[in-house]
């Protein structure tokens, strides 16, 4: 078992296998965006062998994110590869986070595979509105992915970022249709990550004042679901639905977190809010075995830190780490 400093076990990889994506969020991204070249990136194969490490060593979660994980050539053959441990009983889940933009081409093969859930970032039911979040996002197409994907079996759950005086008059109405088509719905708070054009600081809705806002409407009730992530639950006694906070602002979740996320070049981060990293990518091509590579996580982990430090007002820094969430990894 991979085990932090703090005895928390590492059971949980979010891998982002591209730091592309076909949408422009204006909260995660700048509009003139500067990519990795492809030469950088880990082939599909060696995420393959990185990812199989990690379940050597008791990961019972792999999350394929990106960028946008479906804009990577070939990435289904990574997906099949993966599913060899789902087979074998060594994981226990396989999913992903994706825009939906190119899901209606893909959600058969990953319901074959194995992948029973796939997350959604939707932030807007409106086109245009869609459309001025994402700068080129167009919500028919993202409709017909997400639906593409419950007609072939895979449980959907919308991730929704509040964003005030943007999309915060209309998230009630996301947990209406979210919870009509049968989904769970999360919230997340925006986060200080990456140099975007906007202020964060205008953007910035804790999700306290949600959840306020929501309960006007609709009796809320905690449940202790757990999906592995750092979302806290409630159910609407009307719609019988779920929905998540994501907080890592008004409340930071680190004291239970079973995470680590690898880049798209073999960078092992072991907090989302901290520059610390590992080069697993350097490791893994010096050496044909996988001796090396164990004894890198374990050094690794051995550096997680307690905890995130992001901060959101006027007198702190535009973002609390350089790098873009698409880069990280959603």
């Amino acid at each position: 078992m991979l085990i932090d400093p703090f005895g928390r076990h590492v059971t949980y990889l979010r891998v982002s296998v591209t730091d592309r994506c076909d949408l422009r969020c204006t909260y995660c991204m700048a509009e003139d965006m500067t990519f990795l070249p492809k030469r950088d990136l880990l082939t599909l194969e060696e995420l393959d062998r990185i990812c199989s490490a990690f379940v050597e060593r008791g990961v019972k979660k792999l999350r394929i994110t990106g960028g946008e994980p479906l804009v990577r050539r070939n990435v289904m053959q990574l997906f099949r590869a993966l599913g060899r441990h789902l087979q074998s009983g060594a994981l226990d889940e396989l999913t992903l986070t994706t825009n939906a933009n190119r899901l209606a081409l893909f959600a058969d093969e990953l319901a074959d595979i194995g992948v029973k859930r796939v997350n959604v970032s939707l932030d807007s039911l409106k086109p245009d509105r869609f459309r001025t979040i994402t700068r080129t996002g167009d919500l028919d197409k993202v409709m017909e992915g997400i639906m593409a994907a419950k007609k072939a079996g895979i449980h959907v759950k919308i991730n929704a970022v509040a964003l005030a005086g943007q999309n915060e008059d209309e998230l009630h109405e996301i947990v209406e249709w979210a919870h009509g088509e049968g989904f769970d719905v999360t919230f997340i708070e925006t986060m200080p990550m990456g140099e975007v054009e906007e202020d964060r600081t205008d953007r910035y809705l804790p999700l306290s004042v949600l959840r306020e806002r929501l309960e006007e409407r609709w009796t809320l009730t905690d449940i202790p679901l757990t999906t592995g992530g750092p979302a806290r639950y409630v159910r609407s006694a009307e719609t019988g639905g779920r929905i998540g906070f994501i907080t890592p602002l008004t409340h930071n979740f680190c004291e239970g977190c079973n995470r680590v996320r690898l880049t798209c070049t073999g960078t092992l981060y072991m907090c989302l809010g901290q520059e610390d990293a590992a080069d697993l990518r350097a490791v893994m091509r010096s050496t044909d075995s996988n001796e090396a590579l164990h004894a890198a996580l374990d050094e690794a982990i051995a550096r997680k830190p307690k905890g995130h430090d992001f901060i959101i007002d006027r007198g702190a820094p535009r973002f609390a780490v350089p790098r873009h969430m698409s880069v990280t990894g959603g």
